[in-house]
Protein backbone atom coordinates (compact mmCIF):
# COMPACT_ATOMS: atom_id res chain seq x y z
CA UNK A 1 0.00 0.00 0.00
CA UNK A 2 3.03 2.24 1.22
CA UNK A 3 4.30 1.39 -2.09
CA UNK A 4 1.52 2.61 -4.37
CA UNK A 5 0.88 5.52 -2.73
CA UNK A 6 4.80 6.78 -2.90
CA UNK A 7 5.07 5.39 -6.59
CA UNK A 8 1.81 7.45 -7.14
CA UNK A 9 0.01 4.22 -9.24
CA UNK A 10 -3.38 5.79 -8.91
CA UNK A 11 -5.49 2.68 -7.46
CA UNK A 12 -5.00 -0.09 -4.85
CA UNK A 13 -7.47 -2.50 -4.32
CA UNK A 14 -7.36 -4.65 -0.82
CA UNK A 15 -9.52 -7.62 -0.27
CA UNK A 16 -10.06 -9.85 2.48
CA UNK A 17 -12.57 -11.79 4.58
CA UNK A 18 -14.49 -10.77 7.67
CA UNK A 19 -11.88 -10.81 10.75
CA UNK A 20 -9.00 -10.97 8.59
CA UNK A 21 -7.67 -7.06 9.06
CA UNK A 22 -8.87 -4.71 6.77
CA UNK A 23 -9.88 -1.95 8.36
CA UNK A 24 -6.82 -1.87 10.96
CA UNK A 25 -4.66 -2.33 7.74
CA UNK A 26 -6.51 0.96 6.50
CA UNK A 27 -5.44 2.87 10.58
CA UNK A 28 -1.98 1.39 10.24
CA UNK A 29 -1.38 3.01 7.46
CA UNK A 30 -3.27 6.24 7.92
CA UNK A 31 -0.43 6.35 10.96
CA UNK A 32 2.87 5.10 8.80
CA UNK A 33 1.79 8.30 6.17
CA UNK A 34 4.55 10.86 5.61
CA UNK A 35 3.57 14.58 7.50
CA UNK A 36 3.43 15.79 3.87
CA UNK A 37 0.36 13.65 2.35
CA UNK A 38 -2.87 14.41 3.10
CA UNK A 39 -5.65 11.45 3.83
CA UNK A 40 -9.10 11.45 3.93
CA UNK A 41 -10.76 7.87 5.01
CA UNK A 42 -14.62 7.27 4.38
CA UNK A 43 -16.18 3.99 6.25
CA UNK A 44 -20.09 4.54 5.34
CA UNK A 45 -20.04 3.30 1.78
CA UNK A 46 -23.93 3.30 1.56
CA UNK A 47 -23.63 6.83 -0.39
CA UNK A 48 -24.38 8.45 -3.46
CA UNK A 49 -21.78 10.11 -5.93
CA UNK A 50 -22.81 13.36 -5.01
CA UNK A 51 -22.32 12.65 -1.01
CA UNK A 52 -18.95 10.83 -1.62
CA UNK A 53 -17.98 14.42 -3.35
CA UNK A 54 -19.18 16.08 -0.26
CA UNK A 55 -17.88 13.82 1.97
CA UNK A 56 -14.44 13.89 0.31
CA UNK A 57 -13.99 17.61 0.48
CA UNK A 58 -14.59 17.90 4.02
CA UNK A 59 -11.98 15.00 5.12
CA UNK A 60 -9.13 17.06 3.05
CA UNK A 61 -11.22 19.94 4.99
CA UNK A 62 -11.50 21.77 1.05
CA UNK A 63 -13.23 24.98 1.39
CA UNK A 64 -16.33 25.58 -0.84
CA UNK A 65 -18.17 28.49 -1.39
CA UNK A 66 -21.29 28.69 0.09
CA UNK A 67 -23.34 28.75 -3.28
CA UNK A 68 -21.53 25.83 -4.65
CA UNK A 69 -24.02 23.07 -5.41
CA UNK A 70 -23.11 21.03 -8.82
CA UNK A 71 -20.99 17.95 -8.87
CA UNK A 72 -18.69 20.38 -10.78
CA UNK A 73 -18.28 22.72 -8.08
CA UNK A 74 -16.94 20.11 -5.55
CA UNK A 75 -14.65 18.36 -8.21
CA UNK A 76 -13.48 21.75 -9.06
CA UNK A 77 -12.33 22.73 -5.82
CA UNK A 78 -10.66 19.32 -4.77
CA UNK A 79 -8.74 19.40 -7.85
CA UNK A 80 -7.65 22.80 -7.03
CA UNK A 81 -6.18 21.39 -3.66
CA UNK A 82 -4.88 18.89 -5.17
CA UNK A 83 -2.57 20.97 -7.32
CA UNK A 84 -1.94 22.95 -4.42
CA UNK A 85 -0.91 19.73 -2.37
CA UNK A 86 1.48 18.84 -4.94
CA UNK A 87 3.09 21.83 -5.95
CA UNK A 88 4.44 21.43 -2.58
CA UNK A 89 5.70 18.53 -2.59
CA UNK A 90 2.67 16.47 -0.94
CA UNK A 91 0.53 13.81 -1.69
CA UNK A 92 -2.98 12.69 -1.23
CA UNK A 93 -5.09 9.42 -0.55
CA UNK A 94 -8.30 8.52 -0.40
CA UNK A 95 -9.19 5.52 1.58
CA UNK A 96 -12.70 4.05 1.27
CA UNK A 97 -13.28 0.80 3.66
CA UNK A 98 -16.23 -1.49 3.09
CA UNK A 99 -15.60 -0.91 -0.89
CA UNK A 100 -17.86 -3.81 -1.71
CA UNK A 101 -20.95 -1.64 -0.70
CA UNK A 102 -20.20 1.11 -3.36
CA UNK A 103 -22.74 1.42 -6.37
CA UNK A 104 -21.46 0.90 -9.75
CA UNK A 105 -22.42 4.97 -9.98
CA UNK A 106 -20.11 6.23 -7.20
CA UNK A 107 -17.38 3.86 -8.52
CA UNK A 108 -17.57 5.35 -11.99
CA UNK A 109 -17.62 8.63 -10.33
CA UNK A 110 -14.18 7.66 -8.50
CA UNK A 111 -12.70 6.55 -11.55
CA UNK A 112 -13.31 9.83 -12.85
CA UNK A 113 -11.24 11.37 -9.78
CA UNK A 114 -8.64 9.58 -10.92
CA UNK A 115 -8.39 11.88 -14.04
CA UNK A 116 -7.34 14.64 -11.98
CA UNK A 117 -3.65 14.52 -12.87
CA UNK A 118 -0.71 16.58 -14.35
CA UNK A 119 1.43 15.56 -17.44
CA UNK A 120 3.48 12.45 -15.50
CA UNK A 121 1.93 12.08 -12.32
CA UNK A 122 -1.24 11.08 -10.55
CA UNK A 123 -2.47 13.82 -7.95
CA UNK A 124 -4.90 11.50 -6.02
CA UNK A 125 -4.04 7.71 -4.68
CA UNK A 126 -7.15 5.72 -4.50
CA UNK A 127 -7.53 2.54 -2.24
CA UNK A 128 -10.34 0.78 -2.12
CA UNK A 129 -10.48 -1.46 0.67
CA UNK A 130 -13.57 -4.66 1.19
CA UNK A 131 -14.12 -8.07 1.51
CA UNK A 132 -14.35 -10.68 -1.30
CA UNK A 133 -17.28 -9.33 -3.34
CA UNK A 134 -15.43 -6.79 -4.20
CA UNK A 135 -13.58 -8.93 -6.68
CA UNK A 136 -16.59 -9.70 -8.20
CA UNK A 137 -17.79 -5.98 -8.41
CA UNK A 138 -15.04 -4.92 -10.48
CA UNK A 139 -14.93 -7.67 -12.75
CA UNK A 140 -18.50 -6.03 -14.03
CA UNK A 141 -18.24 -5.20 -17.67
CA UNK A 142 -19.49 -2.12 -16.99
CA UNK A 143 -15.96 -1.01 -14.16
CA UNK A 144 -13.80 -2.16 -17.03
CA UNK A 145 -12.40 0.52 -17.08
CA UNK A 146 -11.84 0.78 -13.33
CA UNK A 147 -10.88 -2.58 -12.93
CA UNK A 148 -7.59 -1.93 -15.61
CA UNK A 149 -6.67 1.00 -13.62
CA UNK A 150 -6.11 -0.87 -10.49
CA UNK A 151 -2.23 -0.97 -10.56
CA UNK A 152 -1.38 -2.49 -7.18
CA UNK A 153 -3.61 -5.52 -5.53
CA UNK A 154 -3.50 -7.61 -2.56
CA UNK A 155 -5.71 -10.16 -1.20
CA UNK A 156 -5.44 -10.88 2.95
CA UNK A 157 -5.35 -14.25 4.11
CA UNK A 158 -6.11 -15.97 7.35
CA UNK A 159 -3.16 -17.19 9.22
CA UNK A 160 -1.94 -20.74 8.56
CA UNK A 161 -1.71 -22.85 11.71
CA UNK A 162 2.15 -23.09 11.80
CA UNK A 163 2.22 -18.77 12.29
CA UNK A 164 -0.94 -18.55 15.14
CA UNK A 165 1.71 -19.19 17.86
CA UNK A 166 4.19 -16.66 16.29
CA UNK A 167 0.93 -14.01 15.99
CA UNK A 168 -0.08 -14.29 19.51
CA UNK A 169 3.59 -14.01 20.23
CA UNK A 170 4.20 -11.12 18.92
CA UNK A 171 0.46 -9.79 20.70
CA UNK A 172 1.79 -10.38 24.04
CA UNK A 173 5.64 -8.72 23.33
CA UNK A 174 3.68 -5.37 21.60
CA UNK A 175 1.32 -5.02 24.83
CA UNK A 176 4.23 -5.01 27.37
CA UNK A 177 4.66 -8.86 27.73
CA UNK A 178 8.39 -10.20 29.01
CA UNK A 179 8.07 -13.73 28.82
CA UNK A 180 5.96 -14.55 32.22
CA UNK A 181 2.80 -15.39 29.60
CA UNK A 182 2.95 -18.49 27.36
CA UNK A 183 0.02 -20.44 25.67
CA UNK A 184 0.46 -24.38 25.58
CA UNK A 185 0.88 -26.27 21.87
CA UNK A 186 -2.59 -27.79 22.87
CA UNK A 187 -3.53 -24.28 23.44
CA UNK A 188 -2.53 -23.03 19.90
CA UNK A 189 -3.89 -26.09 18.63
CA UNK A 190 -7.77 -25.15 19.82
CA UNK A 191 -6.86 -21.50 18.78
CA UNK A 192 -6.46 -22.32 15.85
CA UNK A 193 -9.67 -25.14 15.27
CA UNK A 194 -11.63 -22.63 16.31
CA UNK A 195 -10.57 -19.61 14.59
CA UNK A 196 -8.96 -21.20 11.11
CA UNK A 197 -6.69 -18.18 11.15
CA UNK A 198 -8.82 -16.03 11.36
CA UNK A 199 -7.56 -12.88 13.28
CA UNK A 200 -10.36 -11.47 14.91
CA UNK A 201 -11.53 -14.88 16.11
CA UNK A 202 -7.79 -15.25 17.37
CA UNK A 203 -7.69 -11.94 19.51
CA UNK A 204 -11.18 -12.56 21.21
CA UNK A 205 -10.26 -15.93 21.99
CA UNK A 206 -7.06 -15.34 23.19
CA UNK A 207 -8.32 -12.59 25.13
CA UNK A 208 -11.34 -14.19 27.30
CA UNK A 209 -8.16 -16.88 27.47
CA UNK A 210 -5.84 -14.30 29.28
CA UNK A 211 -8.87 -13.55 31.50
CA UNK A 212 -9.22 -16.64 32.54
CA UNK A 213 -6.09 -17.45 33.41
CA UNK A 214 -6.07 -13.88 35.18
CA UNK A 215 -9.20 -15.06 37.45
CA UNK A 216 -7.09 -18.29 38.22
CA UNK A 217 -3.46 -16.81 38.94
CA UNK A 218 -1.89 -18.83 36.14
CA UNK A 219 0.81 -17.75 33.74
CA UNK A 220 0.37 -20.67 31.63
CA UNK A 221 -2.78 -20.58 29.29
CA UNK A 222 -3.40 -24.40 29.18
CA UNK A 223 -5.83 -25.81 26.39
CA UNK A 224 -8.75 -26.15 29.23
CA UNK A 225 -8.70 -22.58 29.25
CA UNK A 226 -8.88 -22.03 25.34
CA UNK A 227 -11.84 -24.56 24.85
CA UNK A 228 -13.80 -22.73 28.04
CA UNK A 229 -13.21 -19.18 26.80
CA UNK A 230 -14.48 -20.16 23.23
CA UNK A 231 -17.30 -21.68 25.12
CA UNK A 232 -18.24 -18.48 26.60
CA UNK A 233 -17.65 -16.78 23.40
CA UNK A 234 -19.96 -18.94 21.36
CA UNK A 235 -22.50 -18.59 24.06
CA UNK A 236 -23.10 -21.85 25.36
CA UNK A 237 -26.86 -22.91 26.14
CA UNK A 238 -27.40 -23.38 29.83
CA UNK A 239 -30.06 -26.07 30.71
CA UNK A 240 -33.00 -24.75 33.15
CA UNK A 241 -32.78 -27.20 36.00
CA UNK A 242 -35.32 -25.66 37.95
CA UNK A 243 -37.93 -27.28 35.70
CA UNK A 244 -36.49 -30.69 37.06
CA UNK A 245 -37.18 -29.83 40.58
CA UNK A 246 -33.95 -28.59 41.53
CA UNK A 247 -33.51 -24.97 42.50
CA UNK A 248 -29.61 -23.72 42.23
CA UNK A 249 -29.71 -23.37 46.08
CA UNK A 250 -30.30 -27.17 46.09
CA UNK A 251 -27.32 -27.69 43.99
CA UNK A 252 -25.31 -25.15 45.51
CA UNK A 253 -25.75 -26.95 49.52
CA UNK A 254 -25.29 -30.58 47.67
CA UNK A 255 -22.24 -29.64 46.04
CA UNK A 256 -20.87 -28.11 49.32
CA UNK A 257 -22.32 -31.51 51.18
CA UNK A 258 -19.98 -33.43 48.34
CA UNK A 259 -17.12 -31.52 48.97
CA UNK A 260 -17.07 -31.63 52.73
CA UNK A 261 -17.20 -35.60 52.63
CA UNK A 262 -14.57 -35.62 49.74
CA UNK A 263 -12.01 -33.76 52.20
CA UNK A 264 -13.16 -35.59 55.37
CA UNK A 265 -11.91 -39.10 53.34
CA UNK A 266 -8.85 -37.48 51.88
CA UNK A 267 -7.70 -36.33 55.36
CA UNK A 268 -8.74 -39.85 57.47
CA UNK A 269 -6.51 -41.10 54.12
CA UNK A 270 -3.42 -39.52 54.64
CA UNK A 271 -3.66 -40.15 58.65
CA UNK A 272 -3.57 -43.94 58.43
CA UNK A 273 -1.22 -44.29 54.80
CA UNK A 274 1.45 -45.75 56.42
CA UNK A 275 -0.45 -49.00 58.03
CA UNK A 276 -3.15 -48.95 54.83
CA UNK A 277 0.81 -48.97 52.71
CA UNK A 278 2.11 -51.24 54.70
CA UNK A 279 -0.38 -54.34 54.07
CA UNK A 280 0.87 -54.16 50.18
CA UNK A 281 4.34 -55.77 48.94
CA UNK A 282 4.83 -53.31 46.55
CA UNK A 283 5.71 -50.31 48.93
CA UNK A 284 9.53 -50.70 48.34
CA UNK A 285 9.19 -49.95 44.76
CA UNK A 286 6.86 -47.22 45.25
CA UNK A 287 9.90 -45.87 47.35
CA UNK A 288 12.26 -46.85 44.53
CA UNK A 289 10.02 -45.27 42.48
CA UNK A 290 10.31 -41.77 44.00
CA UNK A 291 14.28 -41.99 44.97
CA UNK A 292 14.68 -42.32 40.57
CA UNK A 293 12.59 -39.48 40.24
CA UNK A 294 14.50 -37.99 42.56
CA UNK A 295 17.38 -38.10 40.57
CA UNK A 296 15.70 -37.63 37.68
CA UNK A 297 14.86 -34.12 38.53
CA UNK A 298 18.61 -33.36 39.42
CA UNK A 299 19.89 -34.63 36.19
CA UNK A 300 17.30 -31.95 34.80
CA UNK A 301 18.39 -29.51 36.75
CA UNK A 302 22.13 -29.63 35.70
CA UNK A 303 20.99 -29.58 32.14
CA UNK A 304 20.39 -25.05 32.40
CA UNK A 305 21.54 -24.52 29.31
CA UNK A 306 18.66 -25.65 27.80
CA UNK A 307 15.57 -22.93 28.23
CA UNK A 308 12.04 -22.98 28.23
CA UNK A 309 9.90 -20.27 26.04
CA UNK A 310 9.08 -18.23 29.26
CA UNK A 311 12.78 -18.16 30.57
CA UNK A 312 14.34 -17.44 27.24
CA UNK A 313 11.86 -15.00 26.36
CA UNK A 314 12.29 -12.92 29.43
CA UNK A 315 16.50 -13.52 29.78
CA UNK A 316 16.43 -12.50 25.71
CA UNK A 317 14.30 -9.30 26.70
CA UNK A 318 16.82 -8.79 29.91
CA UNK A 319 20.27 -9.20 27.36
CA UNK A 320 18.58 -6.71 25.45
CA UNK A 321 18.19 -3.81 27.87
CA UNK A 322 21.97 -4.78 29.04
CA UNK A 323 23.02 -4.34 25.77
CA UNK A 324 21.26 -1.48 24.62
CA UNK A 325 22.06 0.37 28.10
CA UNK A 326 25.92 -0.61 27.43
CA UNK A 327 25.64 1.18 23.90
CA UNK A 328 23.57 4.27 24.49
CA UNK A 329 20.66 2.81 22.30
CA UNK A 330 18.25 5.57 21.55
CA UNK A 331 14.95 3.83 21.41
CA UNK A 332 12.99 6.25 22.86
CA UNK A 333 10.77 6.36 19.84
CA UNK A 334 10.65 2.62 19.17
CA UNK A 335 8.60 -0.12 19.50
CA UNK A 336 9.85 -3.35 20.55
CA UNK A 337 9.54 -6.26 18.90
CA UNK A 338 10.15 -10.24 18.61
CA UNK A 339 11.13 -11.51 15.45
CA UNK A 340 11.39 -15.12 13.87
CA UNK A 341 13.61 -16.74 10.97
CA UNK A 342 14.32 -19.80 9.60
CA UNK A 343 18.39 -19.12 8.80
CA UNK A 344 20.94 -22.14 8.04
CA UNK A 345 23.27 -22.64 11.01
CA UNK A 346 26.49 -21.53 9.18
CA UNK A 347 25.19 -18.01 9.22
CA UNK A 348 25.08 -17.81 13.53
CA UNK A 349 28.35 -16.21 13.04
CA UNK A 350 27.32 -13.04 11.41
CA UNK A 351 25.24 -12.16 14.32
CA UNK A 352 26.07 -9.26 16.82
CA UNK A 353 23.16 -9.25 19.02
CA UNK A 354 21.89 -11.82 21.60
CA UNK A 355 19.54 -14.19 20.26
CA UNK A 356 17.86 -18.03 21.16
CA UNK A 357 17.90 -21.02 18.54
CA UNK A 358 15.25 -23.09 18.63
CA UNK A 359 16.36 -26.50 19.64
CA UNK A 360 16.53 -29.12 16.87
CA UNK A 361 14.59 -31.65 19.43
CA UNK A 362 12.52 -29.70 20.46
CA UNK A 363 9.47 -30.92 17.57
CA UNK A 364 9.70 -34.47 19.49
CA UNK A 365 8.73 -32.95 23.26
CA UNK A 366 5.51 -31.60 24.19
CA UNK A 367 7.07 -28.07 25.20
CA UNK A 368 10.00 -26.18 23.30
CA UNK A 369 13.46 -25.80 24.69
CA UNK A 370 15.83 -22.98 23.17
CA UNK A 371 19.20 -22.13 24.03
CA UNK A 372 20.27 -18.27 24.51
CA UNK A 373 22.94 -16.93 23.05
CA UNK A 374 24.76 -13.54 24.42
CA UNK A 375 27.61 -13.48 21.82
CA UNK A 376 29.76 -14.63 19.48
CA UNK A 377 33.17 -15.68 20.15
CA UNK A 378 36.20 -17.41 17.72
CA UNK A 379 35.37 -20.91 18.67
CA UNK A 380 31.84 -21.05 19.79
CA UNK A 381 29.81 -18.46 21.69
CA UNK A 382 28.56 -17.38 25.27
CA UNK A 383 25.41 -18.67 25.83
CA UNK A 384 23.55 -18.07 29.24
CA UNK A 385 21.66 -20.73 31.38
CA UNK A 386 18.32 -20.92 33.51
CA UNK A 387 20.07 -19.39 36.36
CA UNK A 388 21.59 -15.95 34.22
CA UNK A 389 25.37 -17.50 33.95
CA UNK A 390 27.04 -16.94 31.22
CA UNK A 391 28.58 -20.43 30.23
CA UNK A 392 30.72 -20.69 26.91
CA UNK A 393 29.86 -23.09 24.08
CA UNK A 394 31.35 -24.70 21.18
CA UNK A 395 31.06 -24.15 17.41
CA UNK A 396 30.24 -28.24 17.57
CA UNK A 397 27.65 -27.92 20.37
CA UNK A 398 25.75 -25.02 18.37
CA UNK A 399 25.58 -26.72 15.28
CA UNK A 400 24.46 -30.08 16.91
CA UNK A 401 21.85 -28.75 18.33
CA UNK A 402 20.62 -25.84 15.67
CA UNK A 403 16.89 -26.37 14.77
CA UNK A 404 17.30 -23.49 12.30
CA UNK A 405 14.76 -21.04 14.02
CA UNK A 406 15.99 -18.29 15.47
CA UNK A 407 14.50 -14.90 17.20
CA UNK A 408 15.65 -11.62 18.85
CA UNK A 409 14.69 -8.37 19.72
CA UNK A 410 13.95 -6.13 17.14
CA UNK A 411 13.36 -2.22 18.07
CA UNK A 412 11.55 -1.13 15.20
CA UNK A 413 9.96 2.72 14.47
CA UNK A 414 6.33 3.10 14.11
CA UNK A 415 6.64 4.91 11.16
CA UNK A 416 9.13 3.02 9.25
CA UNK A 417 8.59 3.34 5.15
CA UNK A 418 9.62 0.29 3.10
CA UNK A 419 12.81 1.08 1.26
CA UNK A 420 12.40 0.93 -2.84
CA UNK A 421 14.28 1.66 -5.62
CA UNK A 422 15.16 5.55 -6.34
CA UNK A 423 14.53 7.03 -2.77
CA UNK A 424 16.91 9.25 -1.18
CA UNK A 425 16.29 9.09 2.58
CA UNK A 426 19.08 8.63 5.31
CA UNK A 427 17.35 5.08 6.13
CA UNK A 428 19.20 4.37 2.64
CA UNK A 429 22.42 5.45 3.43
CA UNK A 430 22.46 3.17 6.68
CA UNK A 431 21.48 0.23 4.90
CA UNK A 432 24.22 0.53 2.47
CA UNK A 433 26.45 0.78 4.99
CA UNK A 434 25.54 -2.13 7.01
CA UNK A 435 25.42 -4.33 3.54
CA UNK A 436 28.86 -2.89 2.78
CA UNK A 437 30.67 -3.66 6.27
CA UNK A 438 28.75 -7.75 6.11
CA UNK A 439 30.52 -7.81 2.31
CA UNK A 440 27.98 -6.78 -0.36
CA UNK A 441 28.94 -4.32 -3.17
CA UNK A 442 27.25 -1.37 -2.34
CA UNK A 443 28.68 2.01 -2.28
CA UNK A 444 27.44 3.92 0.42
CA UNK A 445 26.03 7.10 -1.28
CA UNK A 446 22.33 7.32 0.13
CA UNK A 447 20.46 6.75 -3.32
CA UNK A 448 18.65 3.24 -3.56
CA UNK A 449 19.90 2.83 -7.08
CA UNK A 450 20.87 -0.10 -9.38
CA UNK A 451 23.43 -1.75 -7.36
CA UNK A 452 22.29 -1.59 -4.02
CA UNK A 453 18.76 -2.97 -5.59
CA UNK A 454 20.90 -5.77 -6.81
CA UNK A 455 22.76 -6.30 -3.67
CA UNK A 456 19.27 -6.35 -1.56
CA UNK A 457 18.35 -9.18 -3.58
CA UNK A 458 21.28 -11.13 -3.48
CA UNK A 459 20.71 -10.16 0.31
CA UNK A 460 17.38 -11.67 0.67
CA UNK A 461 17.92 -14.82 -1.36
CA UNK A 462 20.44 -15.90 0.92
CA UNK A 463 18.61 -15.88 4.03
CA UNK A 464 15.55 -17.14 2.19
CA UNK A 465 13.81 -13.65 2.96
CA UNK A 466 10.76 -12.41 -0.24
CA UNK A 467 13.87 -11.79 -2.89
CA UNK A 468 11.47 -8.26 -3.99
CA UNK A 469 14.60 -5.78 -3.33
CA UNK A 470 12.20 -3.61 -1.23
CA UNK A 471 13.96 -3.51 2.33
CA UNK A 472 10.73 -4.00 4.98
CA UNK A 473 10.61 -4.70 8.17
CA UNK A 474 12.10 -8.06 8.28
CA UNK A 475 14.95 -7.07 5.93
CA UNK A 476 15.84 -4.42 8.30
CA UNK A 477 15.56 -6.51 11.58
CA UNK A 478 17.88 -9.23 9.90
CA UNK A 479 20.44 -6.03 8.98
CA UNK A 480 20.22 -4.78 12.54
CA UNK A 481 21.29 -8.34 13.86
CA UNK A 482 24.25 -8.14 11.56
CA UNK A 483 25.72 -4.70 12.71
CA UNK A 484 26.94 -3.38 15.50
Amino acid sequence: MLYGINERKGFIAITGGIGTGKTTLCRALLSHLEGSTKSALIFNAFISDMELLETINQEFDVRMDPVARSKKDHIDALNQFLLKTFSLGGNAVLLIDEAQNLSHTVLEQIRMLSNLETEKEKLIQIVLVGQHELKELLTAPSLKQLNERIMVRYDLKPLHSKDVQGYVEHRLVVAGGRGDLRFTKGAFKSIYSYSQGNPRRINAVCDRALLIAYAREKYTISKGMVKKSIKEIQGDITVKLQATGWSWRRITSFTMLLLLLIMAAGFAGWSFRKPVLGLFPGEKKITEVKSTSRSLEHKKEAATLFLDERTSLASLFSLFNVKRNGENYDISNDYLGLVSFTIDPEYYVMFKKPFRVHLSDSTSLPFSRYLLIREIISDGAIAVDARGRERPVTRDFILRHWGQKVSWVYPYKSKNINLVKGMSVPDVLIVQRILNEIGYLVEPTGIYDESTFHEVIRFQKVFGLMADGIVGRRTRALLFQMTN
